[in-house]
């Protein structure tokens, strides 16, 4: 199995998040036109998630499991992201004033969890060419 200290990078992630998302409204920067022209929340909240998955990934794919077990368990942290992408625009539409939900957000975060996995797959391949 895989040592839980493995798993701390990302459980201090998350709670970085979690404390960003919860952020009034009127504590964040205005964004500058440029700024919407680019969509940088967008891109914000894909590197958040991405990193997020990341710190979860990792541990996993450098784990020596099965195949199978390693699949499921990276795609089943995608899609835990995911889940906590959509968590946090609830929260912040019912719980954070100044702020709203947004389902581009939430695009955003899940496509930052599925880049992470891409990125993962391809760096580690080596790894996984020997395991059963």
């Amino acid at each position: 199995m895989i040592p839980f200290k493995k798993f701390i990078p990302g459980i201090a992630w998350f709670f970085f998040v979690l404390i960003l998302i919860c952020l009034p409204g009127s504590n964040l920067p205005k964004a500058d036109t440029w700024m919407e022209c680019i969509y940088f929340d967008k891109w914000v909240h894909l590197g958040l998630f991405g990193i997020l998955s990341l710190l979860f990934l990792i541990p996993i794919i450098k784990a020596s499991i099965q195949v199978v077990m390693q699949q499921k368990l990276l795609w089943s942290v995608v899609v835990w992201v995911s889940i906590w992408g959509i968590t946090t625009e609830f929260i912040q539409k019912y719980w954070v004033a100044g702020r709203s939900f947004d389902l581009g957000d939430w695009a955003a975060d899940t496509v930052g969890a599925l880049l992470a996995l891409c990125f993962v797959k391809w760096k580690y391949s080596n790894i996984n060419k020997n395991k059963i």
